[in-house]
């Protein structure tokens, strides 16, 4: 095999690496990627080491697991923001704004937060100012909790116990039993509500883009200040944020 070839060879086998990462939705040992890989565990081994100098996957401290580095995070937020379906769901945000005639925002997750993919902002001069890229905590934000509701489950409360629940409000749930009986009543609803849990005077709402029937893939949501709104009028605007989810839905699959 000559040099390009062996070269091309390495550079797909550590794009597989990432890729089942990725997919897993938790860290995974060598012996996982073995398994998933059907390659050589020598092979892994090497490409794993690779992949950690190059800062592109990350070893928790005292264990065996990887998982991808926040390099290889904010990679994908940036091909989701700017790629050609960008375009499709950034016009069916702008749909949303004009009838709900408040901001609304796409996001998904990266790592302990939740990161704005894209978000068309309200012609009010009352608002908040946040750019596609910006990153809002998990536990008190209603794509945050949303999202985090639909993890696997070994996924989820490893992250409620080690997630940093710090106050941002008043309201703001810092008690990790609290926070439990909050995820499992937004999931069922397929609905979370953030009432000034973030920010004193702001509340949102926000629905999934469910991927299939159990897997959510972002979320969209809308936020106004209660000086403006009350949450009953947000949540008169659930149907219309459901039906803009499912069209986003589909650009997850195109």
């Amino acid at each position: 095999m000559s040099t390009s070839n062996q070269s091309n060879a390495a550079a797909v086998r550590a794009f597989r690496v990432l890729e089942t990462l990725a997919q897993a939705g938790r860290p995974l040992s060598m012996t996982d990627l073995v398994d998933a890989l059907a390659l050589p565990k020598q092979t892994v081994h090497r490409i794993l080491v690779q992949l950690t100098d190059a800062y592109l996957i990350t070893r928790g401290a005292g264990d065996r697991l990887y998982e991808c580095s926040p390099r290889v995070r904010s990679l994908a937020v940036n091909v989701l923001m700017h790629a050609g379906p960008a375009a499709a769901r950034h016009a069916l945000l702008e749909q949303l704004v004009e009838k709900i005639g408040e901001t609304c925002n796409l996001t998904m997750l990266s790592g302990n937060d939740v990161v704005y993919v894209d978000r068309v902002e309200t012609e009010w001069p009352l608002r908040m100012h946040l750019q596609p890229g910006s990153h809002v905590p998990l536990h008190c934000s209603a794509s945050g909790k949303l999202l985090l509701s639909f993890m696997p489950r070994e996924r989820r409360e490893r992250m409620i116990e080690t997630l940093p629940l710090r106050a941002y409000s008043e309201r703001t749930i810092i008690d990790r039993d609290a926070l439990r009986k909050e995820l499992s009543m937004t999931r069922r609803r397929l609905l979370a509500i953030n009432n000034q849990e973030h920010l004193q005077g702001l509340i949102a709402i926000a629905v999934p883009v469910m991927l299939d029937r159990n897997r959510a893939c972002a979320a969209i949501a809308v936020q106004a200040p209660i000086g403006r709104v009350a949450l009953d009028d947000l949540l008169a605007f659930v149907p219309d944020l459901r039906l803009a989810a499912e069209e986003t839905a589909k650009t997850f699959h195109d």
